[in-house]
């Protein structure tokens, strides 16, 4: 799995073109389309990288516009919307073909001191508690869909490990909920950043998935249109993108052609560190 990790650090590795021009590449894996966890975590390091270093990112916000072609490169268009005392934004327009596929506008603030708390964690087993990959791939893949098996059996940056696994095949009427522990596969640098834009990675992975499983179905359901329409993410506190964290998923409303979820992430030791909102088309495919 490390050699996924070498791929998702080349993978946010931005190649600059000028000031506030930056090209990204798209690993070729063969998927039809670009992975949208891909583009919000390059859109950000591009932000990232025309933002002092003592500006760090606390919120972010994305739509995608037009699905993109992993063949070709994306280009990041950084627009440096505002430069304040404690606070700056930035606007990114991602664009493939002469066309922009994905717009996100980030805000960044300097370290501050204030009130604080935070919602407690979800009481699950832990990381520790769950079968590790191995066991994963032995004893719960078979159990799986096909189209899951596969997904879980494919080399990622991610290690996914799901508290509750028979949620996709519990069928209709499960609550609309997911836990899962997240981590990257292999250790990062220690640039706090860097950390930040993966997990911008990580948070798209899993989250759609929350509004179908209480209908019996899941992203890979042939029947049915998915792609992640916006994209929100709030950063609350430090953390290691490398180090396990419990992203706890919800889906209030599903309807319309459209889902809505929201998660929070938190530490080991439960700290509240990031949220996630997303809404989803989800579309029945009408027969040919």
């Amino acid at each position: 799995m490390a050699k996924a990790v070498d791929e998702l650090l080349t993978t946010l590795d931005l190649e600059r073109l000028d000031t506030d021009l930056f090209r990204g590449m798209s690993p070729q894996v063969g998927w039809q389309r670009v992975f949208g966890g891909q583009v919000i975590g390059q859109a950000l390091v591009a932000a990232c990288r025309t933002v002092g270093e003592d500006r760090n990112p606390h919120s972010l916000h994305g739509y995608f516009i037009l699905p993109g072609d992993p063949k070709v490169p994306i280009i990041y268009d950084v627009e440096r919307v505002r430069d304040g005392g404690s606070f700056c934004t930035r606007r990114v327009k991602a664009i493939q073909h002469g066309r922009p596929i994905f717009t996100l506008s980030a805000s960044f603030q300097r370290a501050e001191e204030g009130l604080t708390h935070g919602m407690p964690m979800p009481d699950v087993p832990g990381p520790d508690d769950l079968p590790d990959d191995d066991m994963f791939r032995r004893e719960i893949l078979p159990t799986l869909p096909p189209a899951v098996r596969a997904y879980f059996e494919r080399e990622r940056p991610i290690e996914l490990r799901p508290v509750t696994p028979g949620r996709y095949t519990a069928g209709p009427g499960s609550e609309p909920k997911s836990h899962i522990w997240i981590r990257t596969t292999g250790p990062l640098p220690d640039d706090p950043n860097l950390h930040r834009c993966a997990l911008a990675y990580a948070s798209d992975l899993t989250i759609l998935d929350c509004s179908l499983v209480t209908h019996g179905r899941n992203v890979f359901d042939p029947t049915l249109q998915v792609a992640s329409l916006d994209h929100a993410l709030w950063f609350h506190d430090e953390f290691r993108a490398d180090e396990w964290l419990l992203y706890a998923q919800e889906s209030p409303f599903t309807g319309g052609g459209r889902g809505f979820a929201r998660g929070s992430i938190f530490t080991r030791d439960g700290r509240i560190v990031a949220s996630v909102a997303q809404e989803g088309l989800i579309r029945q495919r009408t027969p040919r």
